[in-house]
């Protein structure tokens, strides 16, 4: 536990020292957009199908293939 704890603090300390003047390098990791238009067709799967198999609406599914949403959160790790 004492690594795993050292390496935490470590992170925030990191953290903390970049948010008040940014000159600690920092890695930000930005996840890539998702075409989940695509993805869906390549998996032949309808709007409704899509969605009730992952867990949300149509309704957000079809603001993410339009585009006026991206999926955020957990919705990119399932």
């Amino acid at each position: 536990m004492g690594k795993a704890y050292a390496s935490i603090a470590r992170g925030l300390n990191e953290a903390v020292a970049h948010a008040k003047d940014g000159k600690v390098a920092v890695k930000v990791y930005k996840p890539q957009l998702v075409d989940v238009s695509a993805l869906r067709q390549r998996m032949g799967m309808t709007q409704e199908q899509f969605a009730a198999r992952f867990g949300f609406s149509v309704a957000t599914l079809r603001h993410w293939e339009r585009g006026d949403r991206s999926p955020q959160g957990a919705a990119l790790v399932r």
